[in-house]
């Protein structure tokens, strides 16, 4: 894909040869988002508890572009730090930018795991499990990094004003959630006994990890919706991050108790069971009053002139982890109303990826997208 300079203002001097190339000065930790997205897609899709015919074959296709975007994505922010290294720094101490960085490791556990679940059905088993393990490590890795260097930058740098809590916020405390989430599909792969517990209970511990982390920030993004009114337009659909560690953990405890048999004990591995169902349909029910508080939002804010942007990736990543989610519980439950869930669920999914996709292709294209970015516009109206 084709990305162009910034327009400098002549002075006569001759352009040095960083800029005289295409430029990925604004091309920010955000774009990971878009791969996120896309491999959401695929492993959703696989996951629903019902057999729709051409599924499989289109989540491997998608499966397959996702892998080739994380390679792009990847490409172009080393490309990003090797030319622009004053930009990157200041988008790490930038709050509204830092902790998009959250989204690197997920977007690596989203593709390795896609791999292992759709992949393997082009590269075989032996090969996508060599990239699941690659790309797991290296997501759970920085994932759990960034889960604390954001933070901290948070509280020793960037100093954000009272009242300015974002959804966005969450992006560094979610990542271990997903490694919570995708880490059993590696259990049965270890050597039984000491390893697969172990690796059982560390998913358990990021899996706490990124739930209490949540709940200390959940209660600062509602206060500041309550007293400070509605998100700039903007940054409106950011709402829909609140889903993640909602989906994520549903998912999660869903999957973990399924490799629980026969990794620990058989009396945990009964309460881990129950666990899956007594901790998820709360968590689920939440969710969708989330949803439709969200989607409210949203239609409020496309009234009011909201226009395309990066963010709109934020419609399908959390999404699709309710999609997981509802699908886990009609697995564990039998319940058809879960797997409606799932499905319903899963045409706003796609829905929104297939709308994000084609938007930010025309960005591409046009070049808006990699332009410097905008203040964005402030809401002056709270009677609507």
């Amino acid at each position: 894909m084709a990305i162009f300079s910034q327009t400098r203002a002549r002075t006569g001097a001759p352009y040095p040869a960083a800029v005289r190339l295409p430029s990925l000065r604004y091309f920010g930790p955000n774009w990971y988002a878009m791969v996120m997205g896309t491999a959401i897609v695929a492993g959703a899709g696989a996951a629903l508890p019902v057999h729709v015919p051409g599924l499989r074959a289109a989540c491997t296709v998608v499966w397959a572009l996702s892998a080739l975007l994380l390679v792009a994505v990847l490409t172009a922010r080393a490309g990003h730090w090797s030319a622009h290294r004053d930009q990157a720094r200041a988008h790490l101490l930038d709050p509204a930018v830092a902790p998009f960085y959250g989204c690197l490791s997920m977007a690596l556990l989203a593709v390795g795991g896609s791999t292992m679940v759709v992949g393997r059905d082009v590269v075989g088993h032996r090969a996508a499990l060599t990239v699941d393990v690659v790309l797991y490590s290296a997501g759970t890795a920085i994932g759990l990094v960034v889960a604390v260097a954001i933070p901290y930058l948070m509280v020793v740098r960037h100093r954000p004003a009272p009242g300015t809590a974002s959804p966005v916020w969450l992006l560094p405390v979610v990542a271990p959630m997903v490694s919570a989430a995708l880490g059993p599909l590696l259990v049965p792969e270890l050597p039984a006994g000491q390893w697969q517990e172990a690796m059982l209970l560390a998913c358990y511990a990021m899996f706490g990890l990124s739930l209490l982390a949540t709940l200390t920030m959940l209660p600062l993004i509602f206060a500041r919706l309550v007293h400070q009114g509605p998100l700039p337009l903007a940054l409106t659909p950011t709402l829909f991050l609140v889903l993640g560690p909602l989906g994520q953990s549903t998912t999660a405890v869903g999957q973990l108790a399924d490799v629980a048999p026969g990794a620990i004990g058989a009396q945990y591995a009964s309460a881990l069971g129950a666990f899956a169902v007594l901790y998820g349909v709360p968590v689920m029910g939440f969710a969708l009053l989330w949803l439709a508080l969200a989607v409210s939002m949203v239609v409020r804010a496309l009234r009011g002139g909201m226009t395309f942007n990066m963010t709109w990736w934020g419609f399908t990543f959390p999404v699709g982890t309710c999609v997981t989610g509802a699908s886990g519980l009609a697995r564990h439950t039998g319940l058809t109303a879960f797997t409606w869930l799932a499905v319903a669920l899963y045409v706003l999914l796609v829905s929104a990826w297939a709308v994000a996709g084609l938007r930010t292709l025309r960005g591409l294209v046009s070049g808006a997208l990699l332009a410097a970015p905008q203040a964005p516009r402030p809401v002056t109206a709270r009677t609507t």
